[in-house]
């Protein structure tokens, strides 16, 4: 049975959204001056979003949320062998709220940036290895 072109669409669509936030995140670093901060930020989505297109192809249901541990604790359910990069990957669910307010709890590094994106982008990735072209951005 062919897959469905719904779902080809949505997965597709959630992995757009995750290729805009690598985008913004290679922007934001390389920025004069780089905005370390804001690629942390960017980092957390963009693998989140990620895994949101994986389990949308698979046509396996999320709960909203921005925890990468549940959401990569689902993919790896599906494919074992995304278990240790799911695990490395949770490492970015802080950056979805550690930097959005007033008084954060330190100022992040470039080095620090440049890794979240590197580990946003080993998912990105992962994710895209896995799936047919047909789902992959254009």
């Amino acid at each position: 049975m062919p897959p469905d072109p719904v779902r080809a669409v949505d997965a597709r669509a959630w992995l757009a959204e995750a290729a805009q936030d690598l985008r913004r995140v290679d922007l934001l670093l390389a920025a004069e001056p780089p905005d370390p901060e804001g690629g942390l930020f960017h980092s957390q989505p963009a693998a989140e979003k990620a895994l949101k297109g994986f389990l949308t192809w698979q046509d396996v249901p999320f709960r909203r949320v921005h925890e990468l541990d549940e959401l990569g604790e689902q993919c790896a359910g599906i494919d074992s062998s995304l278990a240790e990069l799911m695990n490395r990957a949770d490492a970015l669910t802080k950056y979805a709220w550690r930097f959005r307010y007033p008084g954060a709890p330190y100022e992040p590094t470039l080095d620090e940036g440049r890794t979240a994106f590197n580990l946003a982008h080993e998912v990105m990735e992962a994710i895209l290895g896995r799936l047919p072209l047909e789902v992959r951005p254009r």
